[in-house]
């Protein structure tokens, strides 16, 4: 097999075309992710036979789920190739694993990976609450625009850029981003997307500001035709109901053409569970750990 190489926005182009032939888009896999994170997780990857292998090598050596247009590739020709010690993959969409199961049913052993499952919600919920199961977060909401006024929403675009990178600053400072690795990792990524916000197809963000004042962002991603990941969202504690605002006002705006709101997964963390299931997902998008024989 080809060898594996730093991932680099120079060949997106052949990136995308590929991404594009996949059948099922995870958040995980969106140029915009795997280029925020490439320096934490060390990922590199490799094109062969239109097909990308995505390795990791930090904290373990492993394989991400391979991009392609699954239902056309010899899996048991494809993956006899790797070394047995190249063998193990995580963050693999259900249907892959799927696919898998029927190709070569007798090479895999799959496990749960509950904490990678991404929500997905409907947009007409997250942008206009409905019903008693969103009371609270109406409240919230409702509490937000009584105390500011209605949301002061602005596409993000070149020239706020800015001031989204200047609130990033300020909420890791509030937050002591320092003294933890993973939101030290965030900022990174956060920093990495948004310097190259042009390199990147399908970009969508939006922002509130307060008094002129930037508040929250949120940045998301065209995953298909029918729904829009959402990758970061931050706000200033300062303001009460301002997450619920952003949330919903995002939905309302950059979600509008789209079905689903992809909002990603809760790594297992018992916190950002109870966050992600309180706006009732109508939908999760599966993932396993496969170890291939």
């Amino acid at each position: 097999m080809t060898s594996f190489t730093p991932i680099q926005l120079s060949e997106r182009e052949d990136y995308y075309r590929i991404w594009h032939a996949t059948p099922e888009h995870s958040i995980d896999y969106t140029l915009a992710n795997l280029w925020g994170w490439h320096r934490y997780f060390e990922l590199s990857w490799c094109f062969a036979d239109e097909i990308i292998f995505i390795k990791q090598e930090r904290q373990e050596p492993i394989f991400w789920a391979p991009l392609g247009p699954w239902e056309k590739i010899d899996w048991d020709r494809v993956l006899s190739r790797l070394s047995d010690e190249q063998k193990t993959f995580i963050r693999v969409p259900e249907l892959l694993v799927d696919i898998w199961r029927e190709q070569i049913p007798d090479r895999i052993h799959v496990v749960e990976s509950r904490g990678q499952w991404e929500y997905l919600y409907k947009q007409t919920d997250l942008a206009t609450l409905p019903g008693k199961a969103f009371h609270k977060k109406k409240n919230h909401y409702s509490s937000f625009v009584k105390t500011y006024g209605e949301p002061d929403y602005h596409p993000i675009c070149d020239s706020i850029v800015e001031d989204v990178l200047s609130l990033q600053d300020e909420w890791c400072q509030w937050h002591e981003c320092e003294d933890s690795t993973s939101l030290q990792a965030e900022n990174e990524a956060i920093n990495q997307v948004l310097s190259h916000w042009q390199c990147f197809q399908g970009m969508q963000g939006g922002a509130i500001y307060i008094d002129g004042r930037i508040a929250a962002f949120s940045v998301g991603e065209k995953l298909d035709e029918k729904t829009l990941g959402v990758h970061y969202e931050k706000g200033l504690l300062g303001y009460k109901g301002i997450y619920q605002a952003m949330n919903r006002t995002f939905a309302a705006n950059a979600g509008k053409e789209y079905e689903l709101l992809n909002r990603a997964q809760d790594l297992d963390e018992e916190g950002l569970r109870q966050a992600k299931e309180s706006y009732h997902p109508s939908l999760f998008l599966k993932k396993y750990q496969v170890m291939v024989d």
